[in-house]
């Protein structure tokens, strides 16, 4: 044996497995098919929000909060419904989403603490939900944001794992892709696979797939942290569910290029079940990176109230799809609305007003004030506020190939249709629309879905400091000037995957675990292979990728002994 146990994927998921297995004195192989400049995964290049359930940073902003709370919002996004038999794809999601909850409302934020994470004093109402009690969406702020944004959630990781290796506890095994997981009598005890060349190139931009040789390792057990299908365009749309509609035929990418899927299928093959394959989370908000890093990279917005948003030809979304509510039912409007299918972008129409003060952008480069952890830069761009809006926003209005800037609305439609193929916006349409919506906005009551939402948001304290612009008539002058954002939709999360019990052990199709094989990660479904159900309520990705890899490491070390 080379090792107790081998991680594969050196992702959040995989190096929290690892630094579970090495605290407890076990030899841990961790391979990943990327360099070392990768460690960490995509988990890197994350705007670090974690969801926590009454946690001090809520309280201090008037935010009641519980675990029964909570865990409704939680049971109404996810909408369990393969239960009816003791093995269905839902049976282990939902005894994970419970745990998953308990642990954001329990020891989440003190195991954190206890790495060294902390979060911004403001909480972040992110995915307000479909506009039930009952139905999907946060029903109070629950998305706490990392000071230090994804880096800092990894860093403490990375830094056990370098500190195991130097123990000699831990080896990596930069550029090994595994293509195969070796299985004896039932029981995975082994990884084989393929070498691949050196590449300096950095973290994020992908690298080659040139063979040098192979390799075959060792261990009594295997826990698989390999994420997601989000980077392979073709394996979403083979696993697009027809609820969602037809799939876009132009999609950006919101995760390196390494996020391929491949060891969802390498497991199945070992005794595996994959559960769930139809359930995924992909944004409408995205942008075409005007300074890219991996192939096709795309960034989401993720906007403020008030957005006025549009579909292809111009027409204002229904309800709940508003902006920052209910990012599925969204995208299932977009998608299967027969006379907009054909079309893969909307709208969202602001003023400079709106931008400055609500417009934030997924991803841990885009926000080098949090990133890079400067007070100063922080309170000044976000707190404090200004006519600009945050340097990496205004570089995409400046450089983006989505953004269109204009002082009146014909100049601004005309430019909005200058980047379609055919002009599909009537400027009288969008004016009468916008003048509807203008009307409602001098009053404190509405009968205006959007604008009783931005009066919500402006009564809670957070949203009223750094995420919601005073409200205005888009077609005030002095608010403008008036800016137009083609938005596509962006790849991202796989929500189901290698079904797993609460102790990460891989199940066989018959419910039985698979020896000595674990799972963790967006590759488990971030637990039990469906932890989110259909929806998911944000800040809950790394989460899952917390608690999952934590059990799984556990778990492993119980199991391969001292």
């Amino acid at each position: 044996m080379q090792a107790d146990v081998i991680v594969v994927g050196a992702g959040l998921a995989g190096l929290v497995a690892a630094h579970e297995l090495t605290s407890r004195g076990r030899r841990v192989a961790l391979v990943d098919q990327e360099g070392p400049a990768d460690l960490g995964g995509q988990a890197h290049w994350s705007f670090g929000g974690l969801f926590l359930v009454d946690s001090p940073e809520q309280r201090r902003m008037g935010v009641k909060d519980s675990f029964e709370l909570a865990w409704s919002d939680w049971q109404g996004s996810a909408g369990f419904d393969r239960l009816t038999d003791p093995g269905d794809e839902d049976t282990w999601g939902v005894r994970w989403a419970r745990a998953y909850v308990e642990f954001a409302a329990g020891e989440k934020r003190s195991w954190l603490a206890g790495h060294g994470v902390r979060f911004l004093p403001t909480v972040g109402w992110a995915e307000r939900g479909g506009l039930r009690a009952d139905g999907h969406g946060n029903s109070v702020p629950r998305f706490h944001v990392t000071w230090g944004t994804g880096p800092a959630v990894v860093a403490p990781f990375i830094h056990s794992a370098h500190e195991a290796a130097a123990a000699g506890l831990l080896r990596f095994h930069h550029r090994h892709r595994v293509d195969e997981l070796v299985v004896t009598d039932g029981v995975v005890h082994g990884i084989r696979g393929t070498l691949l060349a050196e590449d300096p190139a950095p973290r994020g931009v992908a690298t080659n797939r040139d063979r040098v040789g192979d390799f075959q390792l060792t261990a009594q057990a295997v826990v698989v942290a390999t994420g997601g299908i989000g980077a392979d365009h073709e394996l979403v749309r083979r696993h697009w569910p027809e609820r969602l509609g037809t799939p876009p035929r132009h999609m950006v990418t919101g995760v390196p290029a390494y996020v391929d899927g491949r060891m969802l299928d390498i497991s199945a093959a070992a005794g595996a079940r994959l559960v769930n394959r139809d359930r995924m989370r992909h944004y409408t908000e995205g942008l075409h990176n005007w300074d890219p890093v991996w192939p096709g990279h795309g960034i989401r917005i993720l906007p403020g109230p008030s957005p006025l948003w549009l579909d292809a030809l111009g027409r204002r979304l229904p309800d709940p799809c508003l902006p920052g509510y209910d990012t599925l039912a969204t995208l299932r409007h977009l998608r299967t609305t027969p006379d907009i299918t054909a079309y893969d972008h909307s709208w969202f129409l602001v003023t400079q007003k709106i931008i400055a003060k609500e417009f934030a952008l997924s991803g841990s480069e885009q926000n080098p004030d949090i990133t890079g952890k400067d007070l100063t830069a922080f309170l000044r761009t976000r707190l404090l506020g200004g006519s600009a809006a945050p340097a990496p926003v205004e570089a995409f209005k400046r450089n983006g190939a989505d953004f269109v800037v204009a002082d009146t609305l014909t100049d601004l439609v005309d430019g909005m249709n200058a980047l379609t193929e055919h002009p599909l916006l009537d400027t009288d349409l969008v004016r009468r629309q916008i003048e509807a919506r203008d009307l409602q906005i001098t009053n404190p009551f509405s009968k205006d879905a959007q604008i009783q939402g931005i009066h919500n948001a402006r009564r809670y304290r957070g949203d009223r400091l750094g995420r919601a612009a005073a409200p205005h008539r888009l077609l005030d002058p002095a608010a403008g000037p008036l800016i137009g954002v083609k938005l596509h939709v962006l790849t991202r999360k796989t929500l189901g995957g290698i079904q797993t019990d609460l102790d990460s052990r891989a199940l066989a199709a018959d419910g039985t675990p698979v020896d000595g094989l674990y799972a963790a990660g967006e590759a488990a479904g971030f637990g039990g292979g469906g932890v989110h159900g259909y929806n998911a309520l944000e800040g809950t990705f790394l989460g899952g990728c917390l608690l999952t890899g934590r059990q799984a490491g556990r778990a492993a070390a119980e199991a391969v002994g001292s």
